[in-house]
């Protein structure tokens, strides 16, 4: 079970940082990943992370501006956000893959309830 956490609304250029806790004595085995939906939009990918933390990979609209990281030890991923703008506005939900990680919403498989993150321009 993952839960999903840390969203609310901030103004343009803020700072969030979401968090993702997993249930389970596996969360250290799983890729995670960070991903957004916005109204009216298909869910796309923000960032995933490999089993132990040393492989990440970022959307293009986030490159420099989002970090993603985990804490094997707090069963909890997290994605901190930077330089928030408008169009960062979704539903950010975070997945976990069980056989590997990567970018494609298909190969995860467990999936958070999301959080809102709500730009203010």
């Amino acid at each position: 079970q993952l839960q999903a956490s840390g969203g609310g609304l901030v103004q343009a250029g803020g700072s969030l940082r979401l968090s993702c806790a997993a249930s389970g004595r596996t969360f250290s085995r799983y890729g995670m990943g960070w991903f957004r939906q916005a109204p009216g939009k298909e869910r796309e990918v923000v960032a995933s992370i490999n089993w132990s933390g040393g492989r990440t990979y970022y959307a293009d609209s986030v490159k420099d501006r989002f970090t993603i990281s985990r804490d094997n030890a707090k069963n909890t991923a997290y994605l901190q956000m930077n330089s928030l703008k408008p169009e960062d506005t979704a539903v950010y939900l975070c997945a976990a893959d069980l056989s590997g990680w990567g970018s494609l919403s298909t190969s995860y498989d467990y999936w958070g309830q999301g959080t809102l993150v709500t730009v203010s321009s």
